[in-house]
């Protein structure tokens, strides 16, 4: 099957890429981030989408790799053994349900139509298998969730339970060459 769908693939591109996969996965994690900053609603803050998106990454890249160099699938283009699964898709997908979790349904739907867009390049590429991509697309998915479900246990560590914003200004003095200095730090 998988070799079925590259050779239709093959087919129809012949010898020409187009290499917009490497620059579209991140375009919903960037929406995740930024629609709160354009008057969309939002259902957290914009530190803790931070935070969630940060930890999905982290799981995301973790699951990814591990699996990677675990399976040892070779790609079809060049043969090396990372293939499964695909890196981009997980990105794409990942940042897709972010979108949907924060923003509802409607921009998770344009989000996980340029994530399907990153997976269907990846095989248009000849970067990857159509498993890789079904694969690349649950752990995205999955990293996600996670990211969301280890939010409650990030507000706790980070005390972010607390009302509003805090400034903590500390001034110091070096006697030694008579200067002085200010640290400040900022919750948000």
């Amino acid at each position: 099957m998988k070799k079925d769908v590259r050779k239709g693939f093959e087919n129809y591109r012949g010898d020409k890429r187009f290499k917009a996969d490497d620059y579209i996965q991140y375009v919903p994690v960037a929406a995740h981030l930024g629609l709160g900053f354009i008057g969309v609603k939002a259902r957290h803050s914009f530190r803790e989408r931070l935070a969630v998106a940060a930890t999905s990454s982290i799981v995301m890249a973790a699951m990814v790799n591990t699996a990677k160099y675990t399976i040892g699938e070779a790609r079809p283009d060049n043969g090396r053994r990372n293939s499964f699964p695909s890196g981009h898709t997980a990105t794409a997908f990942m940042g897709a349900e972010l979108v949907r979790s924060e923003y509802g349904n409607v921009y998770g739907a344009g989000a996980y139509v340029l994530a399907t867009g990153v997976a269907v390049l990846r095989i248009y590429n000849d970067r990857h298998w159509l498993n890789d991509v079904i694969g690349g697309a649950g752990f995205g998915i999955l990293s996600a969730r996670i990211g969301y479900w280890l939010l409650p246990v990030e507000r706790k560590l980070f005390h972010w339970d607390n009302n509003g914003p805090a400034v903590t200004a500390l001034p110091s003095y070096n006697p030694i060459d008579h200067s002085f200095s200010l640290s400040v730090a900022a919750t948000f």
